[in-house]
């Protein structure tokens, strides 16, 4: 087996991808080493050092600089991990075909020759400004070229990689998807040509890339994201499900002054403090850093700028090990707003049927679940939990009983209530529901059943969460009315939500009904 999954959260996935020299394990990234140029600025040796065990460099520049005088891409790298080589289509995307010569069946027979243990075949890179017809050249060409790739992979001891490539044109992007799924011999699919898209911020369209190739490429295939080199974005593609990343931003950044965060980057000449803990960090500040000689300021920034994006990496794998990856991306969303927005793209009704679609239902080390705001409703815990709902309302209860809906205590974690009410009114337990925002309404009988018993929210609650609340209350309100021949929903003004303004407001429209009833109740004499 090349690539086994070992844990699973929304499309993200913890694996390990086997090659001839070693095994990697993902989410993983791959920093870029130009064989010619980077050896003065960021050795592979600092990069061994740093942990990494994989890396990606250029078959094309190799095979121009130095012909076929090359034996074996690790001795020439003095790497001994695994090596992964691009064929060139980079440059091709860069500067066209008129100064990249790329010859698809070479390229593949150098890569080859040169031992490899990850190679891609010579693609013909979509351009983010591509016209469809462009487009759909770069389709046909590039299904042309695997094809042929195909027949020469076939007892290949390399791990070969095919783009996916159509850009922002999505059907085109299916259309290479759907077949490049069927040619043998490839173990790793990638999503073509995003650089330029992601250079100009449009996440947002390499997000819907990434969504359309998932749904098509078999799901025990490892998928690969070119050129994606920043912390800010790997948590959400990991959690659309892309396994590894590959950049030179960690270099090229630092000949450009730019410090790597989280929440995004900066100039080192405008900080004052180094806001980070790596090595680099704690034995410089920037005073130290400016007056540093350009080779070695370049090489402090890069590798500040690869421990951020290393320790990227760990926190996504512990999110996805803890379940935790959706408040991962709430948490990030609030560092930028162009994550912000990233975080409303997931919520869109494509994403989140998805991502509910690949998240575990059942987890060896479950979690509570932290509930912010109105994002949280789309998480697949709660997108699952209203289906479920939906159903159980249809399902049980109605004719002469009595449905009772009582607030939950955000503090006591305990229903208000719960004790003696449904004695008083004389209902049964299945009949009982308690009332919160984002599950709205969770039955009583399931309440000592995860999530349910496991999950902390605001003590106060933001307006969007309210509003959206509100509707959903009132919705589901509905549907009890129509099967009960009564609804009893206590009101206690011991929270916001749970108000008898808040209650009456919301179901305003219901309030006419003789089968509905409000009571206002004092919490202290019934918990």
């Amino acid at each position: 087996m090349v690539f086994e999954v070992r844990d699973k959260d929304l499309g993200g996935r913890i694996g390990k991808l086997t090659t001839k020299s070693g095994v990697v394990e993902t989410p993983t990234f791959f920093p870029v080493v130009n064989p010619v140029r980077q050896f003065k600025e960021v050795s592979v040796g600092l990069l061994k050092e740093l942990g990494f065990t994989q890396i990606i460099t250029n078959a094309y520049i190799i095979r121009k600089a130095m012909g076929n005088r090359v034996r074996d891409v690790h001795e020439l790298l003095g790497f001994n991990g695994v090596v992964m080589t691009d064929s060139g289509a980079y440059q091709l995307l860069r500067y066209g075909d008129e100064k990249v010569r790329l010859d698809p069946v070479e390229i593949v027979k150098f890569q080859e020759s040169i031992g490899s243990d990850i190679a891609v075949i010579a693609d013909v890179p979509t351009r983010d400004d591509a016209t469809y017809d462009e487009a759909l050249y770069s389709v046909d060409e590039t299904l042309r070229r695997a094809a042929l790739s195909a027949k020469l992979i076939t007892d290949s001891n390399a791990l070969w990689v095919l783009p996916i490539q159509g850009g922002i044109h999505l059907d085109l992007v299916r259309k290479c998807a759907m077949i490049g799924k069927e040619f043998e011999g490839f173990s790793i699919y990638a999503i073509g040509s995003p650089v330029l898209l992601m250079e100009k911020y449009k996440y947002s369209k390499v997000f819907e890339m990434i969504l359309t190739i998932k749904k098509i490429v078999p799901i025990d295939k490892a998928v690969h994201l070119f050129g994606a080199g920043h912390p800010m974005i790997i948590p959400f593609a990991v959690a659309l499900g892309v396994d590894m990343f590959d950049s030179a931003s960690y270099i090229l950044y630092a000949r450009d002054g730019r410090y790597m965060t989280e929440r995004g980057t900066y100039m080192l000449k405008d900080l004052d403090y180094l806001p980070c803990e790596c090595p680099i960090c704690n034995k410089y500040d920037v005073k130290s850093l400016m007056e540093m000689s350009r080779e070695e300021r370049v090489r402090s920034v890069a590798l500040h700028n690869l421990y951020v994006i290393l320790r990227g990496i760990k926190d996504v794998k512990v999110a996805i090990r803890e379940g935790r990856l959706w408040e991962l991306l709430e948490e990030r969303a609030r560092g930028h707003p162009s994550l912000r927005y990233l975080l409303k793209v997931f919520t869109r009704d494509e994403f989140v049927g998805w991502l509910e679609l690949l998240d575990p239902r059942i987890r060896g080390d479950s979690h509570a679940l932290f509930l912010y705001e109105g994002t949280s409703y789309f998480r697949p815990e709660i997108v699952r939990h209203e289906a479920y709902l939906n159903s159980h309302i249809l399902r049980y209860g109605g004719g002469s009983r009595t449905a009772i809906l009582t607030p939950m205590l955000v503090k006591r974690g305990k229903a208000v209530g719960q004790s003696d009410i449904t004695v008083k009114l004389n209902a049964h337990l299945e009949d009982t529901y308690i009332y919160l925002p984002f599950f709205t309404l969770i039955p009583m009988t399931l309440i000592h059943v995860y999530p349910y018993s496991h999950f902390k929210l605001p003590e106060e609650v933001d307006v969007g969460t309210l509003l959206l609340f509100s509707r959903r209350l009132r919705r589901y309100v509905g549907m009890l009315l129509s099967k009960y021949g009564e609804v009893v929903i206590l009101t206690c003004r011991c929270q916001s939500w749970s108000s008898e303004v808040f209650v009456k407001k919301s179901l305003r429209r219901l309030l006419g009904r003789d089968n509905l009833k409000l009571i206002d109740i004092n919490p202290n004499q019934h918990v």
